[in-house]
């Protein structure tokens, strides 16, 4: 702030003999000055002394004034005559108190309105860089700043310059990935100080005049990783599981208005850690449901890319699971909902044959979240009704065998050693006995963690598996057949039905792949054993219990890999399954 001891020193140096004759308050503080120079130039002031019903006034009162008394001085000084540097730093406050003062051409030629409108337009708009810098000092120049329209033509010319760099430098026809693209646009960086309402609208500005998307997104990317950095760290992983401190109101807003700046789907493709990180502080500074549900929704349009690793979103809530499994539920729950859309927007019946995108994208889901489950179910605070309800949302043709359902359902017994007999026979009947591969099966018949009723069905339908390998024919070839019968249906009358049929049909196929190489491996061995031993009820079970420390799905290799990465991290701990 600039004090009232500046302005006998104006007077001073211009009117060494005479007096100043009037005291301007401005936001509180006091200006000696004459009149003579100021209502020259000054409409406003002119009009306030006009006005006055005392023609000896010697004081006036100037409230909100752009830019405060340090601004007015450099007005008053322009008003005397005295010279003083017009720079990026300042243009703005000085146009903006000139339009406040009304120092238009009407009182004189050239005056501090004309004097700063020369500069925006020859020294700022040209330049990306000096035009950010002037748009950033309108933060505290607002309302009048939009008044005046300075802000909105910083802007505009903001968008025009990115664009132009963008032609010269050729970066339309770069790749993203390439990395020229991050070293050429110098700018992004730049627009990193402007304010989160301002950003926006350069943004929105750029996409208007055409500049590349992946220009927007690394943009984005960027203001992101400045605006937000930190947010969360803290409270990640905390063992007292306290609740989070909120985001400010500024860090929400950041979050809910980059989410909202997201180009579409279909014209570009954001970085999936990107839209990752972007959910877990949504979920840490509590930003607004629509803003979640909108990165939830870009996510699972490409869920079947996700590593699991992104899967594993910290939960934030006091007393709940170590992961927030109720949002990755909504991801899926997404993810099946574009599957079903693009499924009804194929009128043909070929358009669901095996090898159709949608079909397998949606197996790719199931093997990630079979193997999601396995990495939740050690969590001791995991509710039985949160991982029923995760296994439940994926439906039963996403799984071409149970094998990674079973080896979770597995993992979460021995991890709720307490879960009653009802609770524990509840979460097997999801296990379907006849999808399960000869070593699963060889696993769950010595598996004293499975109900009864499990084991005796894992053995029933192991009989009838080998009964059909060795009289060599396949029941799986009836349902071929009913399938083609029902097919002769009209599809204009049965549409629903058929489709139905027709999953099935392909979920037999893709199951009787898989099969087909145990079943080869197997015979030779199980017919010599029944050869050997025939009429022995017991040799079924010495036969399948024979090998089961040696399975290779649920240890081996992989079970070592595992081992590296222990210790690193609570989340990456796995649990055997012997």
């Amino acid at each position: 702030m600039v004090s009232s001891q500046h302005s006998p020193f104006i007077t001073r140096t211009i009117f060494s003999d005479v007096a100043g004759d009037i005291t301007i308050a401005v936001n509180g503080e006091s200006f000696l000055l004459h009149k003579f120079p100021l209502v020259s130039l000054s409409g406003k002031i002119r009009k306030m002394v006009a006005d006055a019903k005392d023609p000896n006034l010697s004081e006036l009162n100037l409230t909100h004034v752009p830019g405060g008394p340090k601004t007015f001085e450099l007005a008053a000084k322009f008003c005397y005559g005295m010279n003083f540097e017009i720079t990026t730093t300042n243009v703005a406050r000085l146009h903006c108190v000139a339009e406040y003062l009304e120092m238009t051409e009407d009182y004189r030629e050239e005056n501090l309105i004309a004097r700063t409108e020369t500069f925006l337009v020859e020294v700022v708009f040209p330049n990306l860089e000096k035009t950010v810098e002037v748009l950033s000092s309108c933060d505290d120049l607002l309302p009048i700043a939009e008044e005046v329209g300075i802000s909105d033509r910083c802007i505009d010319a903001i968008a025009r310059n990115a664009c132009q760099e963008q032609l010269v430098s050729g970066l339309s026809r770069l790749d993203c990935d390439s990395g020229s693209l991050e070293h050429k646009e110098w700018w992004i960086e730049d627009l990193s100080v402007l304010s989160i309402d301002f950003y926006g609208r350069v943004i929105m500005a750029m996409g208007h005049v055409g500049l590349h998307i992946d220009s927007i997104i690394a943009s984005l990317m960027h203001y992101a990783q400045v605006s937000l950095k930190g947010i969360g760290k803290p409270q990640i992983w905390n063992p007292a599981r306290a609740y989070p401190c909120k985001g400010e109101k500024g860090q929400k807003t950041v979050v809910e208005t980059l989410v909202s700046l997201l180009p579409p789907e279909k014209s570009s493709t954001v970085p999936l850690n990107f839209l990752f990180g972007m959910l877990r502080i949504a979920i840490m500074v509590d930003a607004a449901l629509a803003c979640r549900l909108e990165i939830e929704r870009r996510i699972a349009f490409r869920l079947e890319m996700v590593l699991l690793d992104d899967l594993l979103i910290p939960s934030v809530q006091t007393g709940d699971s170590l992961f927030d499994v109720d949002t990755v539920k909504h991801i899926l729950i997404h993810f099946l909902q574009r599957i079903d859309q693009e499924e009804n927007g194929d009128c043909g019946y070929e358009s669901e044959n095996i090898d159709s995108p949608s079909h397998g994208s949606l197996l790719k889901v199931g093997r990630l979240i079979d193997t999601y489950l396995a990495e939740i179910a050690p969590d001791p605070y995991l509710s039985l009704e949160k991982f029923i309800a995760m296994i439940s949302v994926l439906p039963d043709y996403a799984r071409v065998i149970d094998d990674g359902l079973y080896r979770a359902i597995d993992i979460y017994l021995k991890a709720h050693p307490m879960l009653s007999e009802h609770d524990c026979k509840k979460l097997c009947e999801f296990i379907d006995c006849q999808k399960l591969s000869q070593e699963a099966c060889n696993h769950a018949a010595q598996n004293d963690r499975l109900p009864v009723q499990m084991t005796v069905q894992v053995l029933y339908f192991e009989q009838l598996r080998l009964k059909n390998a060795l009289c060599e024919s396949c029941g799986d070839t009836q349902k071929m057949s009913s399938g083609v019968t029902s097919a002769a249906m009209s599809p204009r009358d049965s549409y629903a039905s058929l489709r139905r049929e027709n999953r099935e049909l392909k979920l037999e196929i893709s199951r009787m792949r898989v099969r087909l190489s145990d079943l080869e491996k197997e015979q030779v061995f199980m017919k010599q054993g029944m050869i050997d031993k025939t009429g022995q009820g017991k040799t079924f079970l010495t036969s399948l219990s024979r090998g089961i420390g040696r399975l290779g799905i649920f240890g081996g290799p992989s079970h070592g890999k595992r081992r590296k990465s222990e210790g690193k991290t609570a989340r990456s701990r796995r649990y055997s399954v012997s």
